[in-house]
């Protein structure tokens, strides 16, 4: 036990190096991930006897597996979003969201929440957090509550963000069926998606009281998400849970404020945002309203057109790839890239032909391009580090020794802390999609070893992820800046803590009962 305990601690190294850079040292993630994947290699070479050919191809495979798909779809989502901030149109979104109530726990429901979980769902890398949190600042709610409401909003969508990129990674890495591990996930997620627009309305609210009168939007709002991420995920995948929730949601949303509203509920004093409604928008035509949301509707049109719900179109383009063995240690090691049928692709298109509907010229998108690039690199870099740190994990036995310590040390009792990790990952990377690759052969192999329902305990990964996107200090520092509060991340990660904890300790219950049963 004591040789087991050993090489678990070698085999946690280079998490435990981030967790010191990103917490103590405060390095920038793009270092400390770099970093880890030194100390990844080191230790497999020491540990392992991992050989410098294994090693090498083991982190090129991490760097291909990064760069296609998670890197272009980061960089397609993104240059979307700026493409819309650039000419305009998110402005016109901001109003129309903003139009329908003067209640302050209304719009932090319209906003932090439903399109919230759009940004998320379509962009992810805290767009969710910044632009609904620096938009609810804008209208008169405190900045430090703007950011927790955000920051409790953004942590459920998370495994379903960035059209899907974290589950359809895990499901890549442990070879699960993704139609299966996006239904089981969103099972698990189901009840936390239901309390969340509860708890941000006691927030912005101040307490309990603010939930008289507004808890059935509340409930029409997270239970409206979380049926349709439950319906998206088992009939589409996980590529478009998020969007199509939030869109549900938002609608549903949207027509009981505007009902609320016509029937002449009054918005009680404390309550009322006197910035709401007021008269100094401009007149804008149905037409602008369409073709501000243009890129993000043919976003929604084309992955569902291109989804497993439409074979005759998903099975063509489908077959337009490239199936290749990087990894010089096992022959059947292989990754395969799809050229055509992939989100960054895609979305790129869109984004693009909506640019075009909203009158920008082509040189601006480039300019627009450019800049995207420019900001995501540290990002991408992150990624490239993570991707590459956990290959060699993988392939060297890193990752199986983690696994068996927890096993032998927990046995049957191991489910309780599977979604801990998940949050450890998230809580440390600031990314969901890196704790994935982390931690999510990790809860393969043990549940293989204690007998577990393996979809189950990998999904549990994902739901951890939920509770560590709370408390990310990444996370934290973009609600922050985008409200103008650096400086603050110490207050705010003490008081989401208490959101965070409490959503992990009935997330370990909930996967521990779900294993005994399944």
């Amino acid at each position: 036990m004591l040789e087991l305990f050993g090489m678990f601690v070698l085999a946690l190294a280079p998490i435990i190096w981030l967790v010191i850079a990103l917490c103590g040292l405060h390095m920038e993630a793009y270092l400390a991930s770099l970093g880890a994947l030194v100390v990844a290699a080191v230790c497999a070479a020491l540990g392992w006897a991992m050989t410098p050919v294994n090693m090498a191809t083991a982190a090129l495979e991490g760097f291909a597996m990064a760069l296609w798909p998670i890197v272009i779809v980061i960089i397609a989502a993104v240059f979307t979003y700026n493409l819309t901030v650039h000419t305009g149109a998110m402005e016109t979104i901001k109003r129309m969201l903003c139009s329908v109530s003067a209640d302050r726990r209304v719009l932090t429901l319209l906003i932090g929440w439903c399109f919230g979980g759009f940004l998320e769902g379509m962009a992810g890398f805290g767009t969710a957090v910044a632009i609904p949190a620096s938009m609810l600042m804008a209208l008169g709610i405190s900045p430090v509550t703007a950011i927790l409401a955000c920051l409790i909003a953004n942590g459920v969508p998370t495994m379903f963000g960035s059209i899907g990129i974290p589950t359809t990674t895990l499901a890549s890495i442990t070879s699960i069926d993704v139609v299966e591990l996006s239904t089981v996930q969103a099972i698990q997620v189901f009840p936390f998606v239901v309390a969340c627009p509860i708890l941000m309305v006691a927030l912005v609210g101040h307490g309990r009281k603010a939930l008289r009168g507004m808890l059935p939007i509340a409930l029409v709002s997270g239970g409206s998400f979380a049926v349709c991420l439950l319906l998206a995920g088992h009939f589409i995948g996980g590529e478009l849970p998020d969007v199509v929730a939030s869109v549900v949601s938002l609608v549903l949303t949207f027509a009981f404020a505007l009902r609320m509203h016509r029937a002449g509920v009054e918005v009680p004093e404390e309550y009322r945002l006197q910035t709401a409604g007021d008269g100094d928008a401009p007149n804008e035509s149905v037409a602008d309203k369409l073709r501000a949301w243009a890129p993000f509707a043919l976003i929604f049109v084309v992955l569902l057109a291109t989804s497993k719900l439409v074979p005759f179109v998903n099975g063509p383009l489908s077959a337009i790839k490239s199936t290749v063995n990087i990894y010089a240690g096992d022959p059947t090691a292989t990754l395969t890239f799809s050229w055509v049928n992939t989100p960054g692709v895609l979305i790129f298109i869109c984004g693009i032909v909506g640019g075009l509907i909203q009158h920008c010229p082509p040189r601006e998108m480039l300019g627009v391009l450019g800049a995207t690039c420019k900001q995501m690199s540290k990002t991408i870099v992150t990624m490239l580090g993570v991707l590459a740190c956990a290959k060699i994990m993988g392939y060297s036995g890193m990752i199986a020794s983690i696994s068996d310590f927890f096993v032998a040390a927990l046995g049957g009792f191991y489910p309780l802390v599977a979604p801990l990790l998940g949050a450890l990952g998230t809580f440390v990377t600031g990314s969901g999609t890196s704790s994935e690759v982390l931690f999510g052969n990790v809860q393969l192999h043990a549940a293989q070893s204690i007998g577990a329902n393996e979809t189950w305990l990998v999904a549990s990964n994902s739901l951890g992820v939920s509770a560590g996107k709370m408390l990310s200090p990444q996370n934290i520092a973009i609600g922050c800046a985008a409200c103008g509060l650096t400086g603050k991340d110490g207050e705010i990660l003490g008081r989401i803590a208490k959101y965070a904890f409490g959503f992990a300790v009935v997330m370990a219950v909930i996967v521990y009962a779900g294993s005994l049963v399944l």
